[in-house]
């Protein structure tokens, strides 16, 4: 199995909840070499073969690459999450620039283009896979002002899930996508949130999430468990998206 952007955050608990699983084979790709090779160490202990490849996703050849390589080593592609993600600073929408806008659409839009392309031919030539998205209940619904772009790209993010889905069902192949909410990561930690007690304090459950329990619903999106579900967004938010 692939997970872009592997290397910390949902990704890499990702990974480690697919070797807890029993996957027989869990390549990470990433930016960083060290967090990445500390993932796969982890991915080894629990018993799985393990391999880093770094890679960013924003550039076409090196998704390739990066198929390549798990084709070449492990033979075929079962499972991929598309995991990598990119939020900018919040500001109003008149106050972004256009190379914000490029970085965020290049890595949360175009990059999951290329890798879903790359990834549904390779499934196509073994008989079919599953792939889920890491979107965002911000794609869905967004009340935070400041976060348009981010908000628009998981919002397209979401709508190529759906349309990928109704392709490739037919041929073996299930697409469906995680809906994070106000969950504990880097990227929530760099978002300039002064308190997260209270978000956590307007949330149903009273707490953030965590970056396992978001990699629990990917596992199960990936499995057996989940044959029927096609085309689904799984909000993972403690009820956010229910208020």
């Amino acid at each position: 199995m692939l997970i872009t952007g592997g290397g910390s955050g949902i990704g890499a608990a990702a990974a480690r909840a697919f070797a807890a699983e029993g996957a027989a084979a869990v390549i990470i790709a990433g930016r960083r070499m060290a967090e990445g090779q500390q993932v796969i160490e982890a991915v080894e202990r629990a018993g799985a073969q393990g391999r880093f490849v770094q890679t960013d996703v924003t550039d076409p050849e090196q998704q390739e690459a990066l198929i390549e390589t798990a084709l070449r080593e492990f033979g075929r592609l079962d499972i991929a999450f598309n995991n990598a993600g990119y939020q900018e600073k919040r500001a109003l929408l008149a106050d972004q620039d256009d190379e914000t806008y490029c970085r965020v659409f290049d890595t949360n839009v175009r990059a999951v283009f290329h890798g879903m392309r790359l990834q549904i031919r390779a499934m196509l030539a073994s008989g079919g896979g599953a792939i889920i998205n890491n979107a965002s209940v911000s794609g869905m619904r967004n009340p935070n002002p400041g976060l348009s772009l981010y908000s628009a790209s998981k919002a397209a993010v979401v709508s190529l899930t759906r349309s990928a889905a109704l392709e490739y069902a037919g041929q073996g192949i299930r697409v469906n996508a995680v809906a994070p909410g106000r969950v504990i990561t880097d990227m929530m930690l760099r978002s300039g949130i002064a308190d997260m007690s209270v978000v956590a304090a307007g949330l149903p459950l009273k707490r953030m999430g965590t970056a396992e329990e978001v990699a629990e619903a990917v596992v199960w999106l990936a499995s057996d468990a989940s044959a029927y579900v096609v085309g689904h967004v799984l909000c993972t938010d403690g009820g956010f998206m229910a208020g």
